[in-house]
């Protein structure tokens, strides 16, 4: 079997293993969509690719979907460069996403962080910081979850190794999240652009 095919394969396995996933993204958008009714937000971070996923969701939730309606307030912790660098100096890279949820993270928000291993440090310490703060937690994570998996409230873990792999997982749960959002939206009156 030539690597094209082989990786068409395990993506397809990974994609089929979602399917177990249902209830927990249900209550993830449920989450989610209470947060944004009462006038919560979202915060959203990841590391490399990863942040490229909660920038990504950042932007279907601010800008438009599939459906045309109102903003839902979401922002993306780490993407100011001046904030990252000063956080990573002035303290530790470790502490880049946490000072931010404690700066512009209320009760009621909810932290969306984004690991394929569930183990980088300034995850871990988001999800304390929200953790203390009374602030609800997902995570989409991979392999077994590292410590993120027992710190979130919710967490979508795609069950495999690769990276590669584990971030299409992601991918396919962030638009289904979406998709639960846009149907909550309209349901809740958030629908009107």
């Amino acid at each position: 079997m030539s690597d094209y095919l082989q990786s068409l394969q395990e993506c397809l396995t990974v994609m089929a293993s979602l399917r177990g996933l249902e209830d927990e993204l249900g209550r993830a958008a449920e989450r989610c969509a209470a947060s944004l009714k009462s006038g919560g937000k979202l915060l959203l971070c990841g590391n490399g690719g990863s942040a490229a996923e909660a920038m990504h969701l950042a932007g279907e939730l601010v800008g438009r979907y599939k459906t045309d309606r109102a903003p839902l307030a979401a922002i993306t912790l780490g993407t100011d460069p001046v904030i990252a660098s000063c956080v990573g100096n002035d303290y530790k890279f470790d502490e880049i996403f946490s000072r931010q949820v404690r700066a512009l993270g209320r009760r009621g928000d909810v932290l969306i962080a984004f690991s394929t291993s569930g183990r980088s440090a300034n995850i871990l310490e988001a999800l304390k910081a929200a953790k203390e703060m009374g602030i609800a937690s997902i995570a989409f994570l991979g392999k077994d979850g590292g410590a993120a998996l027992a710190l979130a409230d919710e967490a979508l873990l795609v069950r495999h190794t690769d990276t590669a792999r584990i971030q299409e997982g992601h991918q396919f749960l962030m638009h289904s999240l979406m998709d639960l959002l846009e149907i909550a939206a309209a349901k809740r009156g958030l629908d009107q652009p």
